[in-house]
Formats: C-alpha cells, structure tokens, sequence
C-alpha cells in the first residue's frame, strides 16, 4: 500500500534580521547616498552576506500511511507549526517536496480558512468547494456539520461575530465531516471545551478507523500515548525519531529536560548562605532533567553545599506560576522532617506522588532553614516544564488551571 502522505527532503529557510532601503524616501536615499557613497555602496554589496539564515526545517523525510494516526511532538521551536503549513500548502517548503494521496483537510489556527464577512452556512460551502467537493455532496453533510458543531442557532450569522470557541467548533466539524482523507490537525483544540475535545477525539478515532489519516500536533502525552499508533519528534528542524509512540515521548521528556538550564549558583538569596543549593534535578520515569510529569511520581533531587556540619536542617520549595502565584509547597518540617548536613557536599530529595499539576512553566522557590533562622532564600531558581503523562491515557485534560486533583468515580448500587 502507498502511503497517504510521502514527506522527502523537506526543508524551509527564513531571513531573520534583513535590511532594506526601500522604507527610504527618494530624498533620503539621495542625501545618504552623497554623504557616505562608499559606505552605500558597501552596504548594499555586502547585505547579503550579513543576512542572518534560518533553517526552521533541514532534510525532514518521512512517510505516512494510510489509517494511521501520526503524533508529531516536540519542544517550542523544534518546527512543528512549520512543518504543518507546509503540509498544509499555507507555505512552501526551500527544497523537498511532498506527495499526497488523497484530499487533505487542515486546522491549524482558529478560523483557518473561513471569510470572515460569509456566515457559517456559506463558510461551510466555502471550505466544502476548496477540499474539491460539489455543492450536494456538501449538502448531505450540512445537517451532521451543523449538529456537530452546536452552532444551528448562528448558522446565518457571520463568523466574525463568533466567539473563539464557536470558530474552532466550526472549524474541526467542517475539517472532519467534508471526508477528507488525510486530515492535518493542531492544538488549537484547546480552545475547544471538555466536552467538544472528546466529541473532537472521538470523530478523528472514526475518521482514522474508516482508513483515513490524521495528522496531529500535541502537547499532551497522554493523548499522544493514547491516540496516536506512531510518533514523531522533531528537534531543532529536524527528525530525530520515528517510530512507536512509547519511544518518541522518552526522547521529548529527555529533549525538554535538557533545554532549561539555569545556573542557580549566582543567583541573589537572602539569609547568610551558609547552606547553598549547587544543582537541582528532577527524576521521573522518562528520564533526568527540569521536566516534571503530570499524573506520575516526580522525584526532586537537590545537591547542597553546606560551609560546616550542621543539625536539625529544614527544606522547602514552593511551587510558582509564571504571574509569582504560589501553586504549591513542600515543607519538610510539615512531614517533621530534618536533615543532618556535613561540610562539603550533600543530597537532599523529595517524592512527589502523582503530581497534580497541569501543562506549563512553573518556577521553583527555595528555603533552607534551621529552627526560625533563614540559612537560605531564593526566588524562581527553577524553571520546570510540565507536560502529561501516560497515566491519562483516554482523558482530555485542557489548561483550564494548575491543579489536576487526584480523584477517583465510582457509583453506588441501586437504592430501592
């Protein structure tokens, strides 16, 4: 069977930083020209070689086939969003090119495709004629769009009047219901709430299990693990892994971890530093870095520096978001907990079990203390990522705040 989608030798370069004259008034450029020709004409020799080049994709092959369900996966700026625009023929790729086998459907950006001025009944015509269908085939479709979406009561409004949340419902029953068979999906689910996210699953797993393909891009692990048959994780513009989905999300945790590093040795603190932390680093199952996994045992591991022998030592951290809100705290002498520290070197750990915080940056704050003396203070000395886990498998779980409460459901017999 030939694949659905045949990605070879894909690559995209941007200018960054390129000057031009051509903002210049025609008096400008006179004026300039006769104080300083030499240095005009040198600067328009040399413009293109101090043109900053860059690569958002280098050499990106693969092969989707038909049915499966892709994850591509990978940190900010690894060319995710890149890669699906130009599978999405929004722009075109420096070299490579790219075979398709089948009509392919794309949401990328709320909204991705519709006039704003045309109301929702027209916008589905719209994008229903540019997928290649005819006006009765979209027709038979209206009705489960309309449903789908839950917009029958604005269905002659026009979209510019929607709410972000109404684009996006829109938007995906459109992409989804138009047959398409290859469909190319964002995270611009988010926006979506609970309730559409599963409706959204559900329709791509239908849309999958009549033998077409989908094509996602996820921050969420769980919805990676559970949805998608392979994974890819892009890194720097290209492919560093293809392959099972279990392997692919190790190599995101591990490429995550090791791209916030900050130096916690220099930072400012309070208190005399007669303890000092060196290193801190964080543990889980998919490896050792400044990630944390959400629903999953999270070990903090924390190197210290003591000047002397010390007794009864007290830690905390507290954990904030990226507005200084404290989220979280774990305090040692809460659990009666102290530590003896030698001179020299020692190591301090902390378990999280399960922890319930959602996708996101958070900052660590510390405190080393000895009975009510403050050894040492320090404010976001840690920058953490944290990106679910497989332990959500089946679960849609949006950014709707910071915490994820560790619960379960059960249900009560029959009450005569």
């Amino acid at each position: 069977m030939k694949p659905a989608i045949s990605v070879e030798g894909i690559s995209k370069e941007y200018v960054i930083g390129n000057e031009t004259i051509f903002g210049q008034s025609f008096r400008e450029m006179v004026v300039g020209s006769l104080k300083s020709p030499f240095r005009k004409f040198r600067r328009l020799s040399e413009r293109d070689a101090r043109q900053d080049r860059f690569w958002a994709l280098k050499d990106v092959s693969f092969d989707v086939q038909p049915g499966e369900i892709v994850g591509v996966i990978g940190r900010n700026g690894a060319g995710k969003s890149t890669l699906l625009k130009i599978l999405s023929r929004i722009t075109t790729p420096t070299e490579g090119q790219i075979t398709y086998r089948g009509r392919l459907a794309s949401l990328l950006e709320v909204g991705t495709g519709f006039h704003p001025e045309l109301t929702g009944r027209e916008n589905i015509f719209l994008n229903g004629a540019i997928l290649g269908m005819t006006q009765n085939e979209i027709g038979r479709k209206l009705d489960e769009i309309v449903d789908f979406a839950g917009i029958a009561k604005f269905l002659d409004t026009p979209v510019k009047r929607f709410s972000s949340g109404m684009y996006v419902r829109l938007a995906f029953a459109v992409a989804a219901h138009l047959d398409p068979e290859i469909l190319v999906v964002d995270e611009v689910l988010a926006v979506g709430d609970i309730a559409f996210q599963i409706k959204c699953l559900g329709k791509m797993r239908d849309v999958a299990g009549d033998g077409r393909t989908v094509l996602m891009v996820s921050h969420n692990m769980g919805t990676i693990s559970s949805f998608c048959s392979r994974g890819i994780v892009l890194n720097n513009g290209n492919v560093s892994y293809s392959g099972t989905t279990e392997k692919a999300i190790e190599i995101y945790a591990l490429d995550i971890s090791g791209s916030i590093k900050k130096d916690i040795s220099n930072l400012p603190f309070n208190g005399p530093g007669s303890v000092k932390p060196i290193e801190v680093q964080i543990k889980h199952s998919h490896g050792v870095g400044n990630s944390m996994v959400s629903g999953e045992d999270n070990e903090i591991v924390f190197e210290l520096n003591a000047e002397s022998n010390m007794d009864n030592v007290e830690m905390a951290f507290g954990v904030y978001d990226q507005l200084q809100r404290r989220i979280g705290i774990a305090d040692s002498a809460a659990k009666r907990k102290s530590f003896q520290l030698y001179k020299g070197n020692n190591t301090v750990k902390c378990k999280i079990k399960k922890l319930s915080l959602g996708p996101g940056k958070y900052y660590l704050n510390i405190s080393i203390r000895r009975g009510f003396e403050l050894l040492y203070g320090v404010e976001r000395c840690k920058e953490i990522e944290v990106y679910f886990g497989t332990s959500y498998k089946d679960e849609i779980l949006p950014n709707r705040g910071p915490l994820i409460f560790d619960h379960e459901w059960s249900k009560a017999g029959k009450v005569d």
